[in-house]
């Protein structure tokens, strides 16, 4: 995916957090960058096996968080309405 893309689909990220992003996600292995000499050069960012491999795990993080999510809110405002 190329970066314009990529920020296109990211709500409110700057182009800043996205470079500095991308760039600590690919020195710990889980995207890829390839760079295309042509000109204009063109950069494209993919998912490495590694990232992959973690998909299923954020999954269900997501689904945990979802089935959870109102118990938490109401935690929070009853704690919230105690302070």
């Amino acid at each position: 995916m190329r970066f314009n893309a990529l920020q296109k689909n990211i709500p409110d990220i700057s182009q800043k957090m996205l470079t500095v992003t991308l760039r600590t996600l690919e020195e710990d292995g889980f995207v890829r960058r390839q760079v295309y000499a042509e000109v204009p050069p063109r950069v494209e960012y993919s998912l490495t096996d590694r990232a992959i491999s973690l998909l299923p795990h954020i999954n269900s993080l997501i689904t945990w968080a979802k089935d959870n999510m109102n118990a938490i809110l109401v935690d929070r405002e009853n704690n919230r309405l105690k302070s």
